[in-house]
Order: C-alpha cells, then sequence, then structure tokens
C-alpha cells in the first residue's frame, strides 16, 4: 500500500470469526471458599466430562481442578467459581475476587508445596491469568480428541 505522502508503508489486516458456544459446551458452578469444595468441585467436572463423553481427560482435569481451587482457597478471597470449556481443546478456569497473580516456581526437596502450578504447567497444552474487574481467572488448557 502506498502512503498518502508517498512512503512505503507495510500494511496488516486481521479477522476475526468468533462463533459462540453453545449453553452444552459451558459448565460453571459457584463454590465456597472452603477446603471440603475441592472435592465438590473435582466431583462435578469428572460428572461433566463424563456427559461430553470425555472420561480420558478426567485424570489431568482432576488435578487441574484441585491445584487452581486449592490455590484460590489458600491465597485468594471468594466467591470461587470454575468453569469448563468445551471447544477445539478443554479449558479449565478457577475465578476468585482477587489481584494476585500465582507464581511458577520450581519447589525445592524440602518444601512441602509449591509444586502445583508446575505441574499444571507441564500437564497441559498452555495456562494462564485473566484479570477482571473482580479479580482474576487462572485457566489451563488440555488438547482432547475430536468428537
Amino acid at each position: 500500500m502506498q502512503h498518502p505522502e508517498g512512503k512505503a508503508d507495510d500494511v496488516a489486516l486481521l479477522l476475526i470469526r468468533a462463533r459462540p458456544l453453545g449453553q452444552e459446551s459451558l459448565a460453571s458452578w459457584d463454590l465456597p471458599s472452603d477446603p471440603a469444595a475441592v472435592t465438590e468441585a473435582r466431583k462435578r467436572a469428572c460428572d461433566r466430562l463424563t456427559e461430553w463423553g470425555l472420561e480420558d481427560a478426567a485424570f489431568i482435569t482432576e488435578l487441574v481442578v484441585s491445584e487452581l481451587f486449592t490455590n484460590a482457597i489458600r491465597y485468594a478471597t471468594g466467591p470461587i467459581r470454575l468453569r469448563l470449556i468445551k471447544d477445539r481443546t478443554l479449558t479449565c478456569e478457577v475465578s476468585d475476587g482477587s489481584s494476585t497473580s500465582p507464581h511458577l516456581r520450581r519447589a525445592r526437596l524440602s518444601d512441602e508445596g509449591g509444586r502445583g502450578l508446575l505441574l499444571v504447567a507441564q500437564l497441559t497444552e498452555r495456562w494462564g491469568t485473566r484479570y477482571t474487574p473482580t479479580g482474576k481467572t487462572i485457566w489451563a488448557e488440555q488438547l482432547i480428541q475430536a468428537t
């Protein structure tokens, strides 16, 4: 493309075609900020994976849910929301009322904690933090078999 003043200029055009997901591809639960709720979070996630025919993803999803939900209980404020999104990938999100992001670190042999997020990072395709007006959402994405 030629610039009006005769200078050459690079131009980039980005097109995005968003397609909405149906409610059958989403699951969301508000759960109490209580260690006893971790078991309920894992159960609800596994039940939904069974409904979606994704039983093969249950083991990793349980680990991800446990770690992200436990971190929210330990380091954040409520309310806590667990959300699963089934699209080309399976995304697990845990939202809480804190704006403090977790840090990936390598625990020493003598440390009692600090390995969970590293485990999530190694077992999933990608993970990250998204900030919201009321806190943050930590998400982790797994590859799934096409159905």
